[in-house]
């Protein structure tokens, strides 16, 4: 229950050598499938459970290629900026950052946030070992707390890792399900990206776009009747 949550705050609070129990904590995690998708999320937790409605995804922007130290650096400048423009959904501060990754993420974000409101949040990396568990919090000049003898805590770290990693594959997932999708219909002949998009746009689904009639398809914008009927064949010949 309620207690048991913030005894385990509590004994968190102490282990990292904070005055007060994260009320809030962030945790930040970066997925990348190479130089393009470069995708970060947000997890929060309240009182020690996670608020979904929280939840935040950043799509980065001009990565010359994977970087993670500059990818936290980006996100954390983006979240606080959005904060200090006011928007509504940045409003509540963090007590505690949690930063997947070691103690160069951890100073990528400790360097995004000199100078800010947030200059003295409290942030930590999650370390993983060689069989992805969550091994250890690592501060940013490198020092260590081990977690695995406070099983309680450990799970806890664990378990927040464990979501923020998922949300932010979960986003990539999609994402690239997107693009296979496009794809799908651009291997059509005489569909480039725009009709690809068109057709996506109007029916939502590729198996939508499989199942439609040529009396359908003619009702997309842009598509003739010729056209439509060429679609109609090409979709029924296994593509």
């Amino acid at each position: 229950g309620e207690e048991r949550q913030n005894k385990l705050l509590e004994a968190l609070a102490r282990m990292l050598g904070m005055e007060e129990p994260p009320r809030r904590m962030e945790s930040y995690d970066i997925s990348n499938t190479g130089a393009s998708d470069i995708v970060a999320s947000m997890v929060v937790y309240v009182d020690g459970r996670p608020l979904k409605r929280d939840y935040r995804r950043f799509k980065l922007k001009d990565m010359e290629g994977p970087d993670d130290y500059a990818s936290m650096e980006q996100v954390l400048t983006r979240r606080f900026r959005r904060y200090l423009d006011g928007d509504e959904k940045f409003a509540p501060l963090p007590d505690l950052l949690l930063i997947d990754g070691g103690r160069g993420q951890v100073g990528a974000v400790r360097q995004a946030l000199r100078g800010t409101a947030l200059e003295h949040v409290p942030t930590f990396g999650m370390v993983k070992d060689d069989h992805h568990r969550t091994r250890a919090i690592v501060d940013d000049e490198g020092g260590e707390i081990a977690i695995n003898r406070h099983r309680n805590i450990f799970t806890f770290v664990t378990n927040i890792q464990d979501e923020t990693h998922r949300y932010a594959n979960d986003y990539r997932k999609r994402a690239m399900k997107k693009k296979s999708y496009a794809a799908t219909l651009t291997a059509i002949p005489g569909v480039g990206e725009k009709t690809s998009a068109a057709l996506l746009a109007h029916f939502k689904t590729v198996a939508a776009v499989k199942a439609a009639s040529i009396s359908d398809l003619e009702e997309v914008k842009g598509i003739s009747h010729a056209k439509a009927e060429m679609l109609y064949n090409a979709l029924r010949n296994g593509i």
